[in-house]
Protein backbone atom coordinates (compact mmCIF):
# COMPACT_ATOMS: atom_id res chain seq x y z
CA UNK A 1 0.00 0.00 0.00
CA UNK A 2 2.74 2.93 0.97
CA UNK A 3 4.30 1.49 -2.50
CA UNK A 4 0.90 2.42 -4.91
CA UNK A 5 1.28 5.42 -2.17
CA UNK A 6 4.33 6.86 -3.56
CA UNK A 7 3.66 6.26 -7.23
CA UNK A 8 0.33 8.02 -6.58
CA UNK A 9 2.47 10.91 -5.94
CA UNK A 10 3.61 10.99 -9.61
CA UNK A 11 0.46 12.42 -10.69
CA UNK A 12 0.39 15.47 -8.48
CA UNK A 13 4.03 15.83 -9.16
CA UNK A 14 3.48 16.22 -13.07
CA UNK A 15 2.06 19.14 -12.91
CA UNK A 16 4.94 20.99 -9.90
CA UNK A 17 6.60 21.95 -13.07
CA UNK A 18 7.19 25.49 -14.71
CA UNK A 19 7.63 27.44 -11.78
CA UNK A 20 11.14 28.26 -12.83
CA UNK A 21 10.14 29.54 -16.34
CA UNK A 22 10.51 33.00 -14.96
CA UNK A 23 14.45 31.99 -13.99
CA UNK A 24 14.74 31.29 -17.77
CA UNK A 25 13.65 34.88 -19.18
CA UNK A 26 15.48 36.58 -16.17
CA UNK A 27 17.41 38.32 -18.50
CA UNK A 28 14.29 39.58 -20.01
CA UNK A 29 12.99 40.55 -16.74
CA UNK A 30 12.88 43.99 -15.11
CA UNK A 31 14.13 43.93 -11.36
CA UNK A 32 15.04 40.36 -11.94
CA UNK A 33 16.60 39.50 -8.42
CA UNK A 34 13.05 40.35 -6.99
CA UNK A 35 10.77 39.67 -8.94
CA UNK A 36 11.68 36.50 -10.31
CA UNK A 37 11.48 34.49 -7.19
CA UNK A 38 8.73 36.48 -6.52
CA UNK A 39 6.99 34.98 -9.38
CA UNK A 40 8.45 31.63 -8.68
CA UNK A 41 7.22 31.33 -5.26
CA UNK A 42 3.93 32.51 -6.04
CA UNK A 43 3.09 29.90 -9.18
CA UNK A 44 3.48 27.11 -6.40
CA UNK A 45 1.13 28.93 -4.35
CA UNK A 46 -1.62 29.55 -6.54
CA UNK A 47 -1.39 26.45 -8.37
CA UNK A 48 -1.66 24.71 -5.69
CA UNK A 49 -4.80 26.25 -4.78
CA UNK A 50 -6.13 25.78 -8.05
CA UNK A 51 -5.23 22.56 -8.23
CA UNK A 52 -6.59 21.38 -4.84
CA UNK A 53 -10.01 23.15 -5.37
CA UNK A 54 -10.08 21.29 -8.83
CA UNK A 55 -8.92 17.66 -7.48
CA UNK A 56 -11.34 18.00 -4.46
CA UNK A 57 -14.24 18.89 -6.90
CA UNK A 58 -13.33 15.90 -9.70
CA UNK A 59 -12.92 13.32 -6.14
CA UNK A 60 -16.16 14.25 -4.62
CA UNK A 61 -18.16 13.93 -8.16
CA UNK A 62 -17.00 10.93 -8.74
CA UNK A 63 -20.57 9.26 -8.45
CA UNK A 64 -19.18 5.82 -7.32
CA UNK A 65 -15.39 5.45 -5.64
CA UNK A 66 -14.85 1.72 -5.85
CA UNK A 67 -16.36 1.55 -9.92
CA UNK A 68 -14.04 4.85 -9.79
CA UNK A 69 -11.04 3.09 -8.38
CA UNK A 70 -11.44 0.15 -11.07
CA UNK A 71 -11.36 2.98 -13.77
CA UNK A 72 -7.75 4.06 -13.26
CA UNK A 73 -6.58 6.53 -15.66
CA UNK A 74 -10.00 7.11 -17.08
CA UNK A 75 -11.69 8.08 -14.32
CA UNK A 76 -11.62 11.86 -14.39
CA UNK A 77 -13.18 11.47 -18.34
CA UNK A 78 -15.64 8.82 -16.85
CA UNK A 79 -16.53 11.59 -14.34
CA UNK A 80 -17.40 14.04 -16.63
CA UNK A 81 -19.34 11.81 -18.59
CA UNK A 82 -21.95 11.43 -15.60
CA UNK A 83 -22.09 14.44 -14.64
CA UNK A 84 -22.13 17.20 -17.11
CA UNK A 85 -24.10 17.92 -20.17
CA UNK A 86 -22.19 17.59 -23.63
CA UNK A 87 -21.70 21.11 -24.22
CA UNK A 88 -20.51 21.94 -20.93
CA UNK A 89 -18.18 19.17 -21.17
CA UNK A 90 -17.03 20.00 -24.48
CA UNK A 91 -16.37 23.53 -23.25
CA UNK A 92 -14.10 22.27 -20.19
CA UNK A 93 -12.11 20.17 -22.83
CA UNK A 94 -11.36 23.10 -24.56
CA UNK A 95 -10.46 24.92 -21.60
CA UNK A 96 -8.25 21.78 -20.73
CA UNK A 97 -6.47 21.54 -24.33
CA UNK A 98 -5.56 25.71 -23.94
CA UNK A 99 -4.28 24.71 -20.52
CA UNK A 100 -1.84 22.16 -22.07
CA UNK A 101 -0.72 23.94 -24.83
CA UNK A 102 0.22 26.77 -22.75
CA UNK A 103 2.10 24.66 -20.28
CA UNK A 104 3.95 22.94 -23.69
CA UNK A 105 4.80 26.87 -25.13
CA UNK A 106 6.20 27.56 -21.26
CA UNK A 107 8.58 24.30 -21.60
CA UNK A 108 10.16 25.37 -24.82
CA UNK A 109 10.45 28.81 -23.62
CA UNK A 110 12.24 27.60 -20.89
CA UNK A 111 14.34 24.96 -22.83
CA UNK A 112 15.38 27.64 -25.47
CA UNK A 113 16.57 30.23 -22.80
CA UNK A 114 18.74 27.50 -21.22
CA UNK A 115 20.07 26.35 -24.78
CA UNK A 116 20.44 30.15 -25.54
CA UNK A 117 22.34 30.94 -22.02
CA UNK A 118 24.65 28.03 -23.00
CA UNK A 119 25.52 29.20 -26.18
CA UNK A 120 26.07 32.47 -25.27
CA UNK A 121 28.68 31.23 -22.67
CA UNK A 122 30.27 28.58 -25.28
CA UNK A 123 29.25 25.72 -23.47
CA UNK A 124 27.72 24.33 -26.89
CA UNK A 125 29.73 21.56 -28.32
CA UNK A 126 29.18 22.84 -31.87
CA UNK A 127 26.82 25.80 -32.96
CA UNK A 128 27.15 28.61 -30.13
CA UNK A 129 27.22 31.55 -32.24
CA UNK A 130 24.35 30.52 -34.64
CA UNK A 131 22.41 29.51 -31.07
CA UNK A 132 23.43 32.52 -29.17
CA UNK A 133 21.95 35.17 -32.24
CA UNK A 134 19.12 37.15 -30.99
CA UNK A 135 16.62 38.51 -33.76
CA UNK A 136 16.43 42.17 -33.77
CA UNK A 137 12.79 41.62 -35.34
CA UNK A 138 11.18 39.47 -32.71
CA UNK A 139 13.84 40.30 -29.93
CA UNK A 140 14.18 36.67 -29.24
CA UNK A 141 16.44 33.81 -29.71
CA UNK A 142 14.83 32.52 -32.66
CA UNK A 143 17.58 29.99 -33.77
CA UNK A 144 17.73 28.41 -29.61
CA UNK A 145 13.79 28.69 -29.95
CA UNK A 146 12.92 26.38 -33.10
CA UNK A 147 16.07 24.48 -32.22
CA UNK A 148 14.30 23.12 -28.60
CA UNK A 149 11.43 22.74 -30.47
CA UNK A 150 13.26 19.94 -32.82
CA UNK A 151 14.79 18.44 -30.22
CA UNK A 152 11.86 17.86 -28.19
CA UNK A 153 9.98 16.23 -31.21
CA UNK A 154 13.06 13.92 -32.18
CA UNK A 155 12.80 12.89 -28.13
CA UNK A 156 9.42 11.79 -28.18
CA UNK A 157 9.80 9.73 -30.94
CA UNK A 158 13.01 8.24 -29.16
CA UNK A 159 10.51 7.97 -26.61
CA UNK A 160 8.27 5.74 -28.87
CA UNK A 161 11.03 3.83 -29.85
CA UNK A 162 11.46 2.55 -26.61
CA UNK A 163 7.60 2.13 -25.79
CA UNK A 164 7.09 -0.61 -28.26
CA UNK A 165 5.92 -3.43 -26.05
CA UNK A 166 6.54 -2.04 -22.60
CA UNK A 167 5.93 0.95 -20.66
CA UNK A 168 3.92 3.99 -22.78
CA UNK A 169 5.12 6.70 -24.59
CA UNK A 170 3.28 9.14 -22.36
CA UNK A 171 4.91 7.65 -19.15
CA UNK A 172 8.47 7.27 -20.55
CA UNK A 173 8.36 10.77 -21.97
CA UNK A 174 6.84 12.48 -18.85
CA UNK A 175 9.02 10.28 -16.23
CA UNK A 176 12.31 11.00 -18.06
CA UNK A 177 11.75 14.36 -18.13
CA UNK A 178 10.65 14.50 -14.84
CA UNK A 179 14.04 12.83 -13.11
CA UNK A 180 15.98 15.08 -15.07
CA UNK A 181 14.42 18.30 -14.07
CA UNK A 182 14.44 17.71 -10.67
CA UNK A 183 18.04 16.69 -11.28
CA UNK A 184 19.19 19.81 -13.08
CA UNK A 185 17.51 21.10 -9.52
CA UNK A 186 18.79 18.95 -7.09
CA UNK A 187 22.73 20.04 -7.89
CA UNK A 188 22.80 23.29 -7.45
CA UNK A 189 20.90 23.02 -5.01
CA UNK A 190 23.16 20.64 -3.34
CA UNK A 191 26.02 22.50 -4.60
CA UNK A 192 24.33 25.61 -2.50
CA UNK A 193 24.36 24.21 0.34
CA UNK A 194 27.85 23.41 0.54
CA UNK A 195 29.31 26.97 -0.53
CA UNK A 196 26.66 29.29 1.14
CA UNK A 197 28.44 31.57 3.56
CA UNK A 198 32.29 30.86 1.72
CA UNK A 199 34.25 32.85 -0.07
CA UNK A 200 32.47 31.30 -3.14
CA UNK A 201 29.30 32.72 -2.02
CA UNK A 202 29.49 34.72 0.93
CA UNK A 203 26.19 36.73 0.86
CA UNK A 204 22.72 35.84 -0.48
CA UNK A 205 20.77 37.88 -3.21
CA UNK A 206 18.06 40.23 -1.90
CA UNK A 207 15.36 37.39 -1.70
CA UNK A 208 16.29 34.78 0.66
CA UNK A 209 15.48 32.76 3.67
CA UNK A 210 18.05 33.25 5.95
CA UNK A 211 21.11 30.69 6.06
CA UNK A 212 19.33 28.75 8.78
CA UNK A 213 16.03 28.25 7.22
CA UNK A 214 17.76 28.03 3.73
CA UNK A 215 19.32 25.03 4.37
CA UNK A 216 17.00 23.17 5.96
CA UNK A 217 14.27 24.00 2.82
CA UNK A 218 17.26 22.42 0.33
CA UNK A 219 17.73 19.50 2.14
CA UNK A 220 14.40 18.64 2.24
CA UNK A 221 14.15 19.61 -1.59
CA UNK A 222 17.04 17.00 -1.83
CA UNK A 223 15.37 14.17 -0.04
CA UNK A 224 12.26 14.94 -1.86
CA UNK A 225 13.75 15.39 -5.36
CA UNK A 226 15.97 11.30 -4.40
CA UNK A 227 12.61 9.69 -3.50
CA UNK A 228 10.77 11.25 -7.22
CA UNK A 229 13.19 10.15 -8.86
CA UNK A 230 13.04 6.59 -7.38
CA UNK A 231 9.56 6.43 -7.98
CA UNK A 232 9.92 7.47 -11.46
CA UNK A 233 11.99 5.06 -12.68
CA UNK A 234 10.09 1.67 -10.83
CA UNK A 235 7.64 -0.68 -12.20
CA UNK A 236 5.98 -0.76 -14.08
CA UNK A 237 7.72 2.75 -15.35
CA UNK A 238 11.01 0.47 -15.82
CA UNK A 239 12.24 1.18 -19.17
CA UNK A 240 12.64 4.93 -18.08
CA UNK A 241 15.43 3.77 -16.28
CA UNK A 242 17.13 2.64 -19.02
CA UNK A 243 16.31 5.97 -20.84
CA UNK A 244 17.90 7.91 -17.54
CA UNK A 245 20.46 6.11 -17.53
CA UNK A 246 21.74 6.33 -21.71
CA UNK A 247 21.44 9.67 -21.54
CA UNK A 248 23.55 10.18 -18.30
CA UNK A 249 25.89 8.30 -20.15
CA UNK A 250 25.79 9.39 -23.37
CA UNK A 251 26.67 13.05 -21.40
CA UNK A 252 29.36 11.84 -19.59
CA UNK A 253 31.10 10.17 -22.59
CA UNK A 254 30.96 14.05 -24.37
CA UNK A 255 32.38 15.75 -21.28
CA UNK A 256 35.06 13.37 -20.19
CA UNK A 257 35.98 12.86 -23.84
CA UNK A 258 36.06 16.56 -24.76
CA UNK A 259 33.84 19.61 -23.23
CA UNK A 260 35.88 19.47 -19.73
CA UNK A 261 39.06 20.04 -21.48
CA UNK A 262 36.89 22.95 -24.28
CA UNK A 263 34.49 24.56 -21.91
CA UNK A 264 35.95 26.07 -18.36
CA UNK A 265 32.44 27.81 -17.52
CA UNK A 266 30.63 30.78 -17.63
CA UNK A 267 32.72 33.81 -18.46
CA UNK A 268 33.71 35.69 -15.52
CA UNK A 269 35.44 39.22 -14.47
CA UNK A 270 37.20 40.72 -17.86
CA UNK A 271 36.48 37.50 -19.69
CA UNK A 272 32.62 38.51 -19.78
CA UNK A 273 33.94 41.74 -22.13
CA UNK A 274 35.86 39.52 -24.45
CA UNK A 275 33.14 37.28 -24.85
CA UNK A 276 30.83 40.08 -25.22
CA UNK A 277 33.14 40.95 -28.26
CA UNK A 278 33.44 37.82 -29.64
CA UNK A 279 29.99 37.11 -29.94
CA UNK A 280 28.99 40.29 -31.49
CA UNK A 281 31.60 39.35 -34.00
CA UNK A 282 30.38 35.85 -34.52
CA UNK A 283 26.44 37.23 -34.71
CA UNK A 284 27.73 40.19 -37.62
CA UNK A 285 29.49 36.97 -39.40
CA UNK A 286 26.33 35.06 -39.19
CA UNK A 287 24.13 37.22 -39.78
CA UNK A 288 25.87 38.12 -43.40
CA UNK A 289 26.24 34.27 -44.10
Amino acid sequence: MFYLFLLSLLLPVYTITGYDASAHTSEETKDASTSVPRAMVSSVIWSSLAGWVMLCAIVLAIPDLAAGAKQGWAVFFETMNAILPGWFKTLLYLAILIAQLLCGLATVTSASRMLFAFSRDGGMPVGSAALATVSKTYRTPVNAIWTSAALCIVYVFLAQFLSVGGTNIYTIVVNSTLVFLFLSFTIPIALGMLTFETEKWPKAGPWNLGAGLYKLVSALAIIGMAIIAYIAVQPPNDRVLWIVIGMLVLAGVLWFAAENRRFKGPPIGEEIKRRQAEIAKKEAAFGEA
